[in-house]
């Protein structure tokens, strides 16, 4: 499996924009998340974020929320996510990046975690709730496991805020298109293209929108307004918990096809 930067390398040389889809592990249970992370790869998925559950998921809106819920309701823990990775990634060409809250990561030691999440083939991590200011240690941590840290850029940051994260940022910078948590919207701020371009003017590190993108047309516009990667959520997580496991492989691999058409 290509890190993060190789990846995007690779998309750049061939001038397309990625696709970055969401599940969470465990919804609606780890046998049709190991699927799902197939079938995404399969149906053109360059990179994927896969979610850990956690019961207080600040930054995600009700459909991931719900989602956590269930996976948690079921029984799914770090180590069963973290089992599952280390079984699938050698299976798929997309790196898959961990997104994760800071608290689990504390609990099991900033080192302790990160070199088993390297271990088992996790290629980066995304951790929403972690402050510029305290980042310094995960940053190191990471860059010594091989590990690509992706920092959050919100649309009310201030110039020096933004370059400052997009100094920090390893693999891609993660672009938040709202104020506010995830979910489907039926327009991406305008503000997103505003912010594209002056990121910029700091970094030429690739910039991935996410955070409200649930449609092809949505997804186009971020390639169109300079984005290197286009992340959708909460609509893949909906459609996979719809009807039957099967029916909701299904379905996300539809739509993910119908993503991709609109990056390449």
């Amino acid at each position: 499996m290509t890190s993060i930067s190789e990846r995007f390398a690779q998309l750049r040389s061939e001038q397309k924009c990625a696709l970055i889809p969401f599940i969470t592990a465990g919804d609606p249970d780890l046998e049709t998340t190991a699927e799902a992370l197939r079938v995404l790869d399969r149906a053109g998925a360059d990179i994927i974020e896969l979610g850990v559950p956690y019961s207080d998921p600040l930054a995600d809106g009700p459909t991931i929320q719900a989602a956590a819920t269930r996976a948690l309701a079921n029984g799914t823990h770090l180590d069963d996510v973290l089992d599952l990775v280390e079984r699938v990634s050698p299976t798929i060409a997309a790196p898959i990046v961990l997104f994760t809250y800071y608290n689990p990561i504390l609990h099991r030691g900033i080192e302790a975690f990160i070199a088993k999440i390297a271990a088992v083939g996790a290629k980066g991590l995304v951790v929403p709730d972690l402050p510029l200011e305290e980042s310094e240690t995960l940053i190191a941590v990471t860059e010594k496991y091989g590990i690509e840290l992706i920092l959050l850029v919100a649309p009310t940051s201030p110039h020096d805020r933004i370059k400052a994260i997009v100094a920090k940022s390893r693999g891609f910078i993660y672009l938040v298109s709202v104020t506010g948590v995830t979910g489907t919207r039926t327009t991406v701020a305008s503000r997103v293209e505003e912010l594209i371009a002056e990121m910029r003017q700091e970094t030429d590190k690739p910039i991935g929108v996410g955070f409200g993108i649930s449609s092809p047309e949505q997804a186009k516009q971020m390639r169109d307004w300079g984005a290197d990667a286009a992340i959708v959520g909460s609509a893949i997580v909906k459609r996979l918990s719809e009807g039957t496991p099967a029916e909701g492989l299904a379905a996300i691999e539809t739509f993910c096809t119908e993503l991709k058409a609109v990056l390449v």
